[in-house]
C-alpha cells in the first residue's frame, strides 16, 4: 500500500525580523535621502577654506653695530579671510611664530577666538621691536651677508583653526597652516612680495 506524503509548510518568519528589516530599509533611504540633501547644498553653496595671509609688512629698523649686537623692529599685517557667501567664520587658536636666523624672536596671537563675517576679512597687524641682541660669530655672518645683499629674511610659521557653519551642510572644521619667508630689503626696510597664504597651491 503506497505511503502517504505529509508536507508541512515552511516555519514563517518571526515578525520581529521583518520589523528589524523595514527598520533598516527606512535607515538606508534616510541615509541615501541626507546624502543627495548635502551633496546638493554643498554644489549650490560651494565652501570655501577661510584663509590667512601676510598682506604687507615693514622693516623700520634693523640696526647692527660692530659689536655684534642686532636691534630691529617688525611690523607685519596678517588678514584672515572668509570666502564663504552664506556663512561666518570663526577662528581660534590663532598662533604664528617669527624666526630670525634659525631663532625664535616672537611669537603672534591672538587674545581670543574671533568671527569673520560672510565674504569678509579681519586684518590683525603685530608690531614686534627687539631688545639687544648679542650675535654669535654665525649669525654676525649671517648678518653681514643680508647686508651685503640688501635683504634681510625671517621665517613665519604657525596657523589657526578655523569653522563655519551653513544649515544642513552641518558644522566644518578646518587647520589653515603658514610655512613662509618674509623678506627685506635692509636699506629702506621695505617688504618684498610674495605668497605667505595658507591657501592651497
Amino acid at each position: 500500500m503506497p505511503k502517504k506524503l505529509v508536507s508541512t509548510p515552511p516555519p514563517r518568519t518571526h515578525f520581529l525580523w521583518w520589523l528589524a528589516a523595514i527598520l533598516c530599509t527606512i535607515l538606508t533611504v534616510a541615509i541615501i535621502i541626507a546624502g543627495i540633501v548635502i551633496f546638493i547644498g554643498y554644489m549650490v553653496i560651494h565652501p570655501r577654506v577661510p584663509v590667512i595671509s601676510v598682506v604687507d609688512a615693514y622693516l623700520p629698523h634693523f640696526n647692527y653695530d660692530q659689536a655684534g649686537v642686532l636691534v630691529m623692529q617688525v611690523n607685519i599685517l596678517v588678514r584672515s579671510k572668509n570666502d564663504n557667501m552664506k556663512a561666518h567664520a570663526r577662528f581660534s587658536n590663532f598662533n604664528l611664530e617669527l624666526f630670525f636666523d634659525g631663532s625664535r624672536i616672537a611669537v603672534l596671537s591672538t587674545a581670543s577666538p574671533y568671527e569673520v563675517k560672510k565674504n569678509s576679512s579681519v586684518d590683525f597687524n603685530y608690531e614686534y621691536t627687539s631688545d639687544s641682541m648679542p650675535l654669535n660669530p654665525s649669525q654676525m655672518n649671517h648678518v653681514d651677508e643680508s647686508l651685503k645683499k640688501d635683504q634681510v629674511s625671517f621665517e613665519l610659521k604657525g596657523g589657526v583653526r578655523a569653522q563655519w557653519k551653513v544649515g544642513v551642510l552641518g558644522s566644518f572644521k578646518f587647520s589653515c597652516h603658514l610655512n613662509c619667508q618674509l623678506q627685506f630689503h635692509s636699506s629702506n626696510g621695505s617688504y618684498i612680495p610674495r605668497r605667505c597664504s595658507s591657501r592651497s597651491k
